[in-house]
């Protein structure tokens, strides 16, 4: 299927590693120009060149820290338009909750959600005034059903949604979209690491560690087993494109049946 992205531009935040690098490639496969942001020269260079390796293309890097009013406007004056922006960057741990300081939430809020929005915010204009564009937020089934040990990532996550939608309201009789996406329990560099963390048996086999999280901590999994961030790329990569103009302001989940409830 052609999805009509070829010649299209993006930036896609958070593209070092896990979802953002696939979805960074994704687009770029589909003849996207894509564009990374991150604070590491050395993880840029890695991902770029996995990128290209993939797909034959090369790939912008920007050196900035995202989490900062400062690093967002290093990224705009670098990149001063983008049809697609994928808001992606974020963090999660494990933490009870009396023990998240002030510090935790405030920062949370900064990385997650604060570091779209300024985004968005220079972007949104000229997408609307080109009549074209699609911003993208990565949020979370945690979103919706918020682990009480990751209430400050849930908050950040839940955010997303009203953000997104927000955003939406804005586009109203144009042919610029905003959407979240929400990945269910996916894959990556650190997701064994979160699993044993929570596991009783954190020692034994990474196939019995993943059974018992899906066991235990989200037994309403039809999947019952961790997404391949390609899964959620591959959507996000529909949703860029001009074949989804009329998906806007949706949660569109990708969680394997996490979440037993429409919203």
């Amino acid at each position: 299927m052609d999805l009509k992205l070829n010649g299209k531009t993006a930036l896609v935040t958070g593209a070092t590693a896990g979802i953002g690098l696939e979805i960074a490639k994704s687009l770029a496969a589909e003849g996207v120009e894509v564009t990374i942001p991150g604070r590491s020269t050395d993880k840029l260079t890695a991902a770029a060149s996995e990128i290209q390796a993939a797909t034959g293309r090369n790939v912008r890097t920007v050196v900035a820290d995202l989490s900062t009013a400062e690093g967002a406007a290093v990224v705009t004056k670098n990149v001063t338009d983008v049809d697609i922006l994928v808001n992606n960057l974020g963090i999660y741990a494990v933490v009870p909750f009396v023990d998240i300081t002030d510090e935790e939430w405030n920062r949370y809020f900064e990385i997650n959600v604060l570091g779209g929005i300024r985004l968005s915010r220079f972007y949104l204009p000229k997408m609307k005034e080109r009549n074209w564009g699609r911003i993208i937020f990565i949020s979370s089934e945690s979103g919706l059903m918020t682990p009480g040990v990751m209430a400050h990532y849930g908050m950040t996550k839940t955010a997303q949604l009203a953000v997104s939608r927000g955003l939406a309201n804005e586009t109203q009789g144009t042919s610029v979209t905003v959407n979240a996406v929400l990945p269910g329990p996916t894959r990556s560099e650190a997701s064994e690491g979160f699993l044993r963390s929570i596991s009783t048996r954190p020692d034994a086999p990474l196939a019995d560690v993943e059974a018992e999280f899906f066991q235990t901590h989200r037994s309403m999994s039809l999947l019952r087993r961790l997404i391949e961030p390609e899964e959620v790329a591959s959507l996000v990569t529909y949703l860029a494109s001009p074949l989804a103009s009329a998906t806007n302001g949706t949660a569109v989940r990708v969680d394997g049946g996490v979440v037993p409830t429409i919203a």
